[in-house]
């Protein structure tokens, strides 16, 4: 059942990352349906995910549905792309639809997989745990962000925005990196390497060091100090928190 597992899971990035042409990406996503490229690139995970099946009658099924599903997630995948760029839409944009794409796939296959051997959804974790997971997430990342700037915002340097604008600054980088720094510290404390935290912490100073002797000011300094004091605790705090319920639960 495993090796099942990871034979198909091995195929699909085969098959879409390592030879998969940039002018069959292109090409599916001018044409969508119609495109012969996503026929051919259908056709290649036709032909490993039957090496994953050893080519048995009895995966029959298995084989036919991902290999359908498979073209019609990327055929709409392709139509939600066009989509987005025409309509410039906030909430979806490409990133999230490979992300959403990519996810369909590895479910698809862990359907198929199931279907055959039902033990492999009596994995260990429960409902509860599930969502404790998902609060811990939530919390860890957006919800901790608006957190922080509420509780910050009084004390916003006027060259923060000026900085942005000289620097170049990534759109929405410190959301991301906030976003990035929260979720390790919480792997690391649930995975019992508190290390890990302290070299993050580290490797941050070290980054941030170069702006901070340029800027020469030192509220900015201050400001992302505070910033980053609270973004830990509250990923230690949460991180711990988790953990607890976790135990009891």
């Amino acid at each position: 059942m495993t090796i099942l597992l990871l034979k198909l899971i091995a195929a699909h990035l085969i098959a879409d990352f390592l030879i998969q042409p940039i002018a069959w990406i292109k090409d599916k996503e001018e044409k969508a349906f119609v495109s012969k490229k996503l026929i051919l690139h259908s056709l290649v995970h036709a032909t490993l995910y039957a090496m994953a099946f050893a080519f048995s009658p009895e995966y029959g099924l298995g084989w036919l549905v991902l290999v359908v599903t498979h073209y019609l997630i990327d055929g709409f995948k392709s139509i939600s792309n066009r989509l987005v760029i025409e309509e410039k839409s906030t909430f979806f944009n490409r990133r999230s639809l490979f992300i959403m794409d990519q996810l369909l796939h590895i479910i698809m296959i862990v359907l198929v997989v199931g279907y055959y051997y039902p033990e492999l959804y009596q994995f260990a974790i429960n409902a509860e745990q599930l969502w404790l997971l998902a609060i811990a997430v939530l919390l860890l990342t957006r919800v901790s962000s608006i957190i922080i700037k509420v509780l910050i915002s009084r004390w916003t340097p006027l060259n923060v925005d000026d900085a942005g604008k000289t620097n170049h600054s990534l759109a929405n980088a410190g959301s991301y990196i906030g976003f990035l720094e929260r979720l390790f510290i919480f792997v690391f404390i649930v995975t019992n390497h508190w290390e890990g935290v302290g070299f993050l912490l580290a490797a941050k100073s070290v980054f941030r060091f170069g702006d901070l002797k340029e800027a020469h000011d030192r509220r900015l300094t201050e400001y992302i100090l505070i910033g980053t004091l609270i973004s830990f605790g509250l990923a230690i705090g949460i991180s711990l928190g988790y953990d607890y319920l976790q135990a009891v639960i």
